[in-house]
C-alpha cells in the first residue's frame, strides 16, 4: 500500500485492546488454588515484560521505561513507555507525560469459582500509540503468547491528520474487520464476530475456540484416569463456562 504523504505528523491515535480467557478444571478447592499459584508464577511480570518487548519491537517501536510488579496474593501488572524510533527524547528529559499517548500495559487476573472446579486466567493487553505505528500486525503474535480459548478485542483510531493538500484523514489503515490481521491458520480454530461502528473507526472482535481438547484443561489429573460419563461432563462445564464468557451474560 502506498505511504501517506502528509502535511505535518501523523496526529492519529490508535488504541488496541486485547482480552483472552483461558479456562481450566482442577478437581478440588485445593487444586483450584495450586492452579492460581501455578498460572500466576507461567505469566509473572519478567515474562509479560518479554511479551510486551517482542510486541513493542514488532510494531517498530522504541520502549522508553518499564515497570512491571507482581501483587499478593495472585496477578501481575507490566507497562511500558514506547515512542516511535523517529521520536528521540532528550537526554534526561524523558517524561510520562509527554509519550503519554504511546504505552503498552499488561494486567494479569487468575481466579477461580468458588463452587464448581473451574478456574479462569484473564488477561488484559492495551496498546496505545500515536502517529503511523499500528498495533494490529501483533495479533498472532499475542494470540500464540498465550492459552487462548476466548478472546476479545478492540481497536479504536481517534483524532485526525492532514494529506498534503490539506484534506482531512480519520484512519491511515485499509480495515474493515480485525480478522483482516490474523492468520486464516489462526482463524480456522476459533468462531468468531464482528461488532463495527466504520463511522466512528470503532471495530470489535470476539472469538471462541472451536474444539476442546480435554487434556488440555485437566491440572494434575489424567485424562484416562476418568470414566467417559466423567469426562463429557467436565466438557459440558468448560463449554458453558466459555459460552457465558464469550456472550458477557449467565446463560445457564
Amino acid at each position: 500500500m502506498a505511504k501517506l504523504k502528509l502535511y505535518g505528523f501523523n496526529n492519529l491515535t490508535k488504541s488496541l485492546s486485547f482480552n483472552i480467557y483461558d479456562i481450566c478444571y482442577a478437581k478440588s478447592p485445593k487444586e483450584r488454588k495450586e492452579y492460581i499459584a501455578y498460572i500466576d508464577e507461567q505469566y509473572n511480570s519478567d515474562r509479560l515484560t518479554k511479551i510486551l518487548t517482542n510486541l513493542t519491537s514488532m510494531i517498530g517501536a522504541r520502549v522508553l521505561n518499564i515497570s512491571g510488579q507482581d501483587y499478593d496474593p495472585q496477578g501481575a501488572s507490566v507497562t511500558l513507555l514506547i515512542s516511535d524510533l523517529s521520536m528521540i527524547p532528550a537526554t534526561g528529559r524523558t517524561q510520562v507525560a509527554h509519550l503519554d499517548k504511546s504505552h503498552v500495559t499488561v494486567h494479569t487476573y487468575p481466579e477461580y469459582h468458588p463452587e464448581t472446579s473451574l478456574a479462569t486466567f484473564r488477561v488484559d493487553i492495551d496498546v496505545a500509540t500515536c502517529g503511523a505505528i499500528t498495533p494490529l500486525s501483533t495479533l498472532d503474535y499475542l494470540i500464540g503468547s498465550f492459552d487462548s480459548d476466548i478472546i476479545t478485542m478492540d481497536y479504536r483510531v481517534r483524532g485526525f491528520t492532514r494529506s498534503v493538500d490539506g484534506r482531512k484523514i480519520f484512519n491511515d489503515l485499509k480495515i474493515n474487520s480485525i480478522q483482516n490481521f490474523i492468520s486464516r491458520e489462526t482463524l480456522q480454530k476459533y468462531d468468531a464476530i464482528d461488532v463495527n461502528v466504520y463511522s466512528a473507526n470503532i471495530f470489535h472482535t470476539k472469538m471462541l475456540l472451536r474444539e476442546i481438547d480435554l487434556k488440555n484443561y485437566l491440572f494434575n489429573l489424567d485424562e484416562n484416569e476418568l470414566p467417559p460419563e466423567k469426562r463429557q461432563e467436565i466438557l459440558g462445564s468448560l463449554r458453558k463456562e466459555m459460552i457465558e464468557i464469550f456472550n458477557g451474560r449467565n446463560i445457564y
